[in-house]
């Protein structure tokens, strides 16, 4: 057989171009694996977002409650109630001895006894007085004296009439009495002991009504408002909560810079008592405007943006199986969410993880999918 010269050569190339082949095919698969379509993790936007809740320990106070004390000073005869007590308005509550005081009012009831025989007396000098300057035998002198001295014993009946009517009122005021019906919070004193005026005795809480004083931070102050609902639970009753509302809101801030805010409990409160501890939770009204029509979504699903109060999120379209960035506008949320008050429709589809390895039109598809 002969062999063409040019037989081993072609060989050769064939199997040149045959590898070259292989080698393509090989670099083909290689670049289709690092084009995979990345899975992608989402949630579909849905419900509105409430605003987020702010809560304030405190302590439950009587609506209406009042440090009782004498108006005049004395010593302790009785008290006739103690803490616990309940009590009606004007029922006697404590009394001071009464002695001292009866006889001031004796003593003044004898000087005006004496003034309005005086006035007697001094009425019928200056009338004659009148009768004798009448027929032109009296001087003018006398006659004035007469009616100086005769004013001036009326003046003093005035006066020692005002002197008994002091008197009565004192000795009315050595008997304490509840100004309404509720219930003895405190007593601070105990019979023979002396007490002067305006010396707290006892503590008296209406009945019924109830608060809770808070300590609000200057920095939450101005975003409530007066009839702002509240829930209020309380410590020792895990299980019980009850409504209440804002009812007054201190205008000067007193310790650490917080400013005093009462919660007027509104809902049952037979369970409830003066000086227990309670949490109150408060929505501030400013974030409640804010949020009305926005959406709570995860804080790693948004990218941040150059300013403040935005940033990019991901929406996954799935007629084209793609992702587009969309900017949005947001506020602070709390553990870890955002809320989204422009920029987010019900309905739409976002990445949650991953979103800094994404681009806008990037092809993915949904993860599970």
């Amino acid at each position: 057989m002969i062999k063409h010269p040019h037989f081993g050569s072609l060989w050769i190339k064939i199997l040149l171009f045959a590898l070259i082949g292989i080698t393509l095919t090989a670099c083909k698969e290689k670049t289709e694996i690092v084009e995979q379509v990345r899975a992608l993790k989402t949630i579909t936007v849905s419900e509105k977002a409430t605003a987020p809740v702010r809560k304030f320990s405190g302590i439950v106070n009587a609506t209406d409650s009042s440090n009782l004390s004498f108006e005049v000073n004395g010593i302790v005869d009785t008290v006739l109630v103690d803490i616990g007590s309940r009590v009606k308005k004007g029922q006697p509550l404590a009394v001071l001895d009464k002695e001292p005081y009866k006889l001031d009012m004796d003593a003044v009831r004898a000087e005006l006894t004496a003034a309005k025989a005086q006035v007697v007396s001094t009425k019928e000098a200056y009338d004659r007085q009148k009768r004798v300057y009448s027929q032109g035998a009296g001087a003018k002198s006398r006659l004035e004296r007469a009616k100086y001295n005769y004013e001036a014993a009326r003046s003093k009946v005035k006066y020692q009439t005002a002197k008994l009517n002091l008197s009565k009122r004192n000795l009315d005021k050595t008997t304490l009495t509840a100004p309404y019906d509720g219930y003895i919070a405190w007593r601070s004193v105990q019979p023979h002991e002396e007490i002067k005026v305006g010396q707290t005795v006892l503590t008296i809480d209406a009945k019924g009504a109830l608060e809770v004083g808070l300590a609000v931070p200057e920095t939450t102050i101005h975003h409530l408002r007066v009839g702002t609902s509240a829930t209020v639970r309380f410590p020792s009753l895990p299980d019980h909560s009850v409504k209440g509302s804002i009812s007054d809101i201190g205008t000067s801030a007193v310790k650490s810079n917080a400013f005093p805010v009462k919660v007027r409990l509104t809902g049952p409160t037979e369970k409830i008592s003066p000086g227990m501890t309670a949490e109150v939770s408060l929505v501030l009204e400013k974030e409640r405007q804010e949020q009305e029509a926005g959406f709570r979504i995860p804080i790693q699903a948004i990218l941040p943006a150059r300013e403040i109060g935005q940033g990019y999120i991901f929406v996954y379209n799935p007629e084209t199986s793609t992702v587009q960035k969309r900017l949005v506008e947001t506020i602070r949320g709390e553990q870890n969410m955002a809320i989204v008050y422009k920029g987010l429709s019900a309905g739409d589809i976002i990445a949650v993880a991953g979103v800094g390895f994404l681009a806008d039109g990037m092809k993915v598809k949904l993860m599970g999918h």
